[in-house]
Parts: structure tokens; C-alpha cells; sequence
């Protein structure tokens, strides 16, 4: 019989490069496929950056994952993802930071771009395969009664990444792999380090863009109010865009008994709004954009633990979903501290995600 055939995406770190490695020790024909995201006409961010972020004009230099997938020794590709990357993540970007809001790029781009564009532009250049992997700390299981794929956390919840995957279809879920689901960031060190691999301790990348967002913004100055919670004026912004809930620091304002913060964005009046660290809590929540990862809604109302930020801890909540599908409304069993608006909610029953929506 011959060997099934697997995409990698191959992203130049140790986690994509240890995916590879066990895979092809499986006995899979692996092919590394690098997806190429950085559009030239963005400016360049002058002076020290984060070179291992995964929108950075270093990772258009496919030279050394290219050695990498030699040193493993599996086929290699790169996809140009550029123009999809544009229209889905960065302009839902842009125009979610004018509106007021803290959007979670990465979201997007797994599922739109990295599990979506990328293996299909694959097909279309004439590669075959019949799995598509990556380094994520996830599992997917195959419900043994309803036939339907479960998207579950990792092993390692210091390492979970289950909050990024969370709008993955049905479809995606089928033809997935993570090799690295049961594995800890140790374990996949030491595997890499033992195949003699170069990217062994490559620190992790850290976030989405290699500079300042205010360099993708490209946004011209519009001065607003600072605003007490009563309607005070207190000072002025020149953007709501620099603004994001829980903002401490920068805020040009002194003179309070206690440390404030910006607790509210008033994007329709341009204003941002300031106020204790108390005023920061909330214990409902509204989402829309819903996605479920069986296709479906669990229940009209239901309970789970719901994640509003990857780093979050999942806390327990009453959900009800609206009688047309299109949003639910959260209640938490204890306030949590800065719900932010552009920000995924994402639903948890145990280790299962059940789906998630954009935080209103």
C-alpha cells in the first residue's frame, strides 16, 4: 500500500518542525508547505522588532525553513497566501481597531488562512495529500456515536492553543492532524534537539506583527475626549485605536486617588472612557460571529466555561443563544475582569470547544 500523503505547514519554528519529524517517523510522505503572508508594500518598522512574529519581512526569507525541511528530510513548498491574508486578517484588522475594538488577528488567520487558503492553494499548484497538520497544541477525536469531529484542549494546558482553532468546521476537523496534542513544549524540544534540528530552543513567536500596530493602523490623528464614567472630560486622545480595555499606562491623566483605566470605548462620539479598576468587571458578556464546531449550537441555553482571552482561565457561565442563531448572551458565575469588545469568547464543555463567538 502506498504511504498516505500529509501537508505540514511548516513555519520555521520547533513546533511546525517537530509536527514534521514525527510524522514522517510515523511513515507519512511528508510535504512542508510555508505560507507567504508578509505584503511588501507594508512599511518596514525601523529599529529593534520582533523577528519571530509571524507577520514579519524575515519570514519571507524561506531560506533557512527550507534547510530545515531538507535537514528533516521531506519535501518543501511555499504558497503565496498574501492577497487572502490582506482582505480576511488585515483589513478586519483595520477596520475593527477604528471601530473601537480589540480584534484577535490570529483567529482569523487559522481558520481562514492557514487551514483554509494554504491547503487549498496546495491542491492547486497539483500537490496531493490526504492530511493537513501543524505544530498546534490541540487534539481532535472522532465522537465514536454521532461520527462528528471534537476539537479538544491539549494535554498540556500550559500549551493549549484550542482558543485559536475554535471557528475550524467540521470539514477542517476531518482531514487535520496535531501530532503535538499529547506532547509537552519539553518533550518537543528534546525530540527536535535529538534529530539534531537547529530550531530546538528557537524562542516562540509572540505575537502577529514585528512592530508597532500603529504602523499597520496607518491612521491619521482624531482627537477625542477622555471621559470619567459620569461624562467628565479629563483629557484627550488622538485615536481611539490606541486605546484598549484595561489600558493602564500612557493615559495622561494624573490627580485620582487610585489607578484608572480605560474601562470603555464610546466609538460612535469618539470618546474613551476612564475609570477604577473596579469598573472593569463584568459578569454577562454578548457575542455574535457565532461559529460551532459541530455545526451546531449545543442548546438554546446551556452551560460552559468560557475563555474571553487565550491566557484566560475558563470560567463558568449560564449561555443563551438567540432564537435566530445569530448571538448569545453570556452570564457569568463571578465577574471577570476586562471583557473586551473584537476579542473571542470561546466555549468550553470540559476538554471539548464547543465554539465562540466576536465579544460585543
Amino acid at each position: 500500500m502506498d504511504k498516505k500523503t500529509v501537508l505540514v505547514g511548516l513555519s520555521g519554528g520547533v513546533d511546525s518542525a517537530a509536527a514534521a519529524l514525527l510524522l514522517k517517523e510515523q511513515g507519512w510522505r511528508v510535504i512542508g508547505a510555508t505560507m507567504l503572508i508578509w505584503d511588501p508594500s507594508l512599511p518596514v518598522p525601523q529599529g529593534p522588532r520582533n523577528t519571530n512574529a509571524c507577520l514579519s519581512p524575515e519570514k519571507e526569507d524561506v531560506s533557512e525553513i527550507r534547510a530545515l525541511a531538507e535537514k528533516i528530510g521531506i519535501e518543501y513548498l511555499t504558497v503565496d497566501c498574501r492577497e487572502a491574508y490582506r482582505r480576511a486578517v488585515l483589513d478586519n484588522f483595520r477596520s475593527e481597531y477604528a471601530g473601537g475594538r480589540t480584534p484577535n488577528p490570529c483567529v482569523i488567520c487559522n481558520s481562514v488562512i492557514k487551514f483554509g487558503v494554504l491547503p487549498q492553494a496546495a491542491r492547486e499548484q497539483g500537490i496531493a495529500f490526504d492530511k493537513f497538520a501543524t505544530g498546534h497544541y490541540a487534539r481532535v477525536e472522532q465522537d465514536p456515536q454521532s461520527g462528528e469531529y471534537l476539537l479538544k484542549t491539549a494535554k498540556d494546558l500550559s500549551r493549549d492553543q484550542s482558543y485559536f482553532l475554535h471557528r475550524l468546521t467540521q470539514r477542517q476537523l476531518a482531514q487535520v492532524l496535531f501530532p503535538l496534542g499529547e506532547m509537552s513544549k519539553d518533550e518537543i524540544r528534546q525530540i527536535a534537539r535529538r534529530a539534531g534540528l537547529a530550531v530546538a530552543d528557537k524562542q516562540d513567536s509572540q505575537d502577529f506583527y514585528c512592530g508597532d500596530y500603529n504602523n499597520l493602523l496607518n491612521f491619521p490623528n482624531k482627537p477625542g475626549d477622555l471621559i470619567l464614567q459620569d461624562g467628565t472630560v479629563i483629557g484627550r486622545h488622538n485615536g481611539i485605536w490606541g486605546y484598549t480595555i484595561g489600558k493602564r499606562k500612557g493615559l495622561g491623566i494624573s490627580g485620582f486617588k487610585e489607578p484608572m483605566y480605560v474601562v470603555g470605548i464610546d466609538a460612535p462620539h469618539n470618546r474613551v472612557i476612564i475609570g477604577p479598576k473596579a469598573a472593569l468587571y463584568s459578569d454577562t458578556l454578548r457575542a455574535a460571529e457565532l461559529t460551532w464546531t459541530r455545526g451546531h449550537a449545543p442548546a438554546s441555553a446551556f452551560e460552559a466555561r468560557i475563555k474571553i482571552r487565550n491566557l484566560h482561565h475558563a470560567a463558568p457561565a449560564r449561555v443563551t443563544v438567540s432564537a435566530d442563531g445569530q448571538s448569545l448572551q453570556a452570564r457569568f458565575a463571578e465577574p471577570q475582569l476586562s471583557v473586551t469588545a473584537g476579542q473571542s469568547a470561546v466555549l468550553y464543555d470540559g476538554d471539548v470547544v464547543l465554539g465562540g463567538g466576536v465579544i460585543l
